[in-house]
C-alpha cells in the first residue's frame, strides 16, 4: 500500500521540482570567491528570486519566505513554518534544514552535449552544475512541510536557511546565524542536506566531515623572465625550489602529509564504524574512479581507503600561475612559480593551527635566499556528529526503510560544510542528520555533474517521515 506522503513528494518532483531545478542550473551563479563581481553580475540574485518565487507558492500554511540582507554579504534566504500543532517562535521546538544556493565554477571536460549551465535529463540523471550541490536543498526543504501539511502529517516548528557562500567557504553565513540567533531559537535538530550517499540503495547518514585549509605559496627568483640558455644553471628554477619545499610538506612518494599538526585521532568507536562500512563496500571504495590507464588508488584495503578519504590530512595543488601553457612556453627561464594548495584536514584538528605550520615550514630557510611568499586564503574546522540519540536512530533507520527498503548506514565524508562545525559548537546539545545525494558518479565541483533524481526523490520523503518521527518522539 503505497504512502500518499511519498506520492505526493514523486509527483512534485516530476511536475514541480525537476523544471525549476532546471531553470536553476542554467543559471551561473557561482560562489563569491569565483565571481569576485557576484553582486554586479546578479546571478546569485537570479538564483534567489527563482527559489523564492517557487517556495512562495507552495501550499504550506503559514509558510515566511524572506531574504535577508546583511551589508557587503551575499544573501540569504529565510523560510519559517508554524509546528503543526501551532506553536511559533524561537522558544518552540525547532528544526533547522539547511542547503546553499551558490555553485562551482564550470570546469572543463563536460562530455559532448553537456554543461554546466545545460541542464540535460538522461534517463534517472538530471545533469548540470549545482543541482545536486546543492540547488535541491530548497526545493525538497519546502516540499517536505507541504507533502506533511497536505496529508496532516506532524512536525515541530521548522526554520530553512539557505546560504549563498558555501562554496567558497561560507564566509557569510556566521553574521547571519548570529543576526537571527534570536530568531532561530535553540533547535533540537539540524538538517543539512549538502552531503553525499556513499551508494543509491539506502540513506546515508554523514558521521563526520574533514576541515579544509588553503595556501597559496609563490617562489620568486627573477624580476622578469630570462632566456633559458643563458640563466639556467646560474639561475635556480623557481619551479624546483618549489618543488623541494612542497617535500618539507608531503613525501611525494606515499603522500603521507608530514605536518604533525594536520594529523588526526579517530576515537575506537569511530574506527568501529570505519570497519563496518568499510565490509558494506568492500573494495569499491579504493576503485571506483574514472582512473586514466593503469593509474590505481594509493591504499587498496577499504577500510585503510576510507581512513585515508576521512580522517587523514592530504594535500591537493589546485591551482598554479606564472606557467605558460605547453603551447605558448618559450624557452625562457620563469621569474616566479605560485601554487595553491588545498589540505583537506581531520575532523578533529583546529585548521588555523594546521595553516600556521605550513606557513613556518614553507617560509623559513629558503634555497638560494628565494623569495618565498606563502598566505593562507582560507581556514575551517571539520565536524564529528554527537552521539546518536536512540529516538534517532530509530527514526533513520524507519525513514530508510520506508523510502528506500533497507536501513540507514553511517558514513564520514572527505568534503567540508563549514556550517557544521560552527552550528555544532553553537548548538552543543542538538542532534544532527547530514544527508543528501551526492552518490557515485555525481562528481559535485567537476564536469559532468548529475543528481540522480531517484535517490533524491526518496532522500526527501525520508526527511518527511524523519520529521514526523521527530515531532512525536
Amino acid at each position: 500500500m503505497s504512502d500518499p506522503v511519498v506520492d505526493h513528494v514523486e509527483r512534485c518532483w516530476d511536475d514541480e521540482i525537476l523544471p525549476a531545478l532546471s531553470d536553476y542550473i542554467r543559471i551561473p551563479a557561482k560562489s563569491v570567491a569565483f565571481d569576485p563581481d557576484w553582486e554586479a553580475n546578479g546571478h546569485i540574485d537570479e538564483a534567489v528570486e527563482l527559489i523564492v518565487d517557487w517556495c512562495r507558492r507552495r501550499e504550506v500554511e503559514g509558510l515566511e519566505v524572506e531574504v535577508v540582507r546583511l551589508p557587503g554579504r551575499t544573501p540569504l534566504i529565510w523560510m519559517e513554518v508554524p509546528a503543526t500543532d501551532g506553536s511559533t517562535g524561537p522558544d518552540s521546538d525547532t528544526v533547522v534544514l539547511y542547503g546553499h544556493l551558490d555553485k562551482q565554477p564550470e570546469m572543463t571536460g563536460w562530455r559532448d552535449g553537456l554543461g554546466p549551465w545545460t541542464p540535460v535529463l538522461d534517463r534517472d540523471r538530471l545533469y548540470g552544475r549545482g543541482g545536486a550541490d546543492d540547488g535541491y536543498a530548497a526545493f525538497a526543504a519546502v516540499t517536505v512541510l507541504e507533502a506533511l501539511a497536505a496529508h496532516r502529517r506532524p512536525h515541530a516548528r521548522c526554520v530553512v536557511l539557505i546560504e549563498a557562500s558555501e562554496e567558497s567557504g561560507s564566509p557569510d553565513l556566521p553574521a547571519y546565524v548570529d543576526a537571527l540567533a534570536d530568531r532561530i531559537g535553540s533547535p533540537s535538530l539540524v538538517v543539512c542536506l549538502d552531503s553525499g550517499c556513499a551508494t543509491y540503495d539506502r540513506m546515508w547518514v554523514t558521521t563526520s566531515l574533514r576541515g579544509v585549509a588553503s595556501v597559496v605559496v609563490t617562489v620568486e627568483v627573477l624580476r622578469h623572465g630570462m632566456h633559458s640558455g643563458a640563466a639556467s644553471g646560474i639561475v635556480p628554477s623557481s619551479f624546483r625550489i618549489l618543488r623541494s619545499l612542497l617535500d618539507r610538506i608531503e613525501d611525494s612518494s606515499t603522500g603521507e602529509i608530514l605536518v604533525p599538526e594536520m594529523h588526526g585521532s579517530p576515537s575506537a568507536d569511530r574506527l568501529d564504524q570505519v570497519r563496518a562500512t568499510a565490509t558494506e563496500l568492500g573494495e569499491g571504495v579504493a576503485t571506483a574512479w574514472p582512473w586514466a590507464g593503469d593509474t590505481g588508488p594509493v591504499v587498496r584495503d577499504p577500510f585503510e581507503a576510507l581512513l585515508a578519504k576521512t580522517w587523514r590530512p592530504t594535500l591537493s595543488v589546485v591551482g598554479m600561475d606564472g606557467i605558460p601553457s605547453v603551447t605558448d612556453g618559450g624557452n625562457v627561464l620563469r621569474p616566479l612559480t605560485s601554487v595553491s594548495l588545498s589540505f583537506r584536514l581531520p575532523p578533529d584538528v583546529d585548521p588555523g593551527v594546521a595553516a600556521a605550520a605550513v606557513v613556518d615550514r614553507l617560509a623559513v630557510d629558503p634555497p638560494y635566499g628565494a623569495t618565498v611568499r606563502a598566505e593562507v586564503t582560507e581556514s575551517a574546522a571539520g565536524w564529528e556528529a554527537p552521539a546518536v540519540a536512540p529516538w534517532l536512530e530509530a527514526a533513520l533507520d524507519a525513514a530508510s526503510t520506508a523510502t528506500f527498503g533497507q536501513g540507514a548506514r553511517y558514513i564520514g565524508e572527505g568534503g567540508s560544510i563549514p556550517f557544521m562545525g560552527m552550528l555544532g559548537e553553537r548548538f552543543p546539545d542538538a542532534q544532527f542528520v547530514v544527508t543528501g545525494v551526492l552518490g557515485p558518479g555525481s562528481n559535485a565541483h567537476g564536469p559532468n555533474e548529475f543528481l540522480h533524481v531517484p535517490t533524491a526523490k526518496k532522500i526527501t520523503a525520508a526527511m518527511a517521515t524523519l520529521l514526523s518521527d521527530h515531532a512525536r518522539r
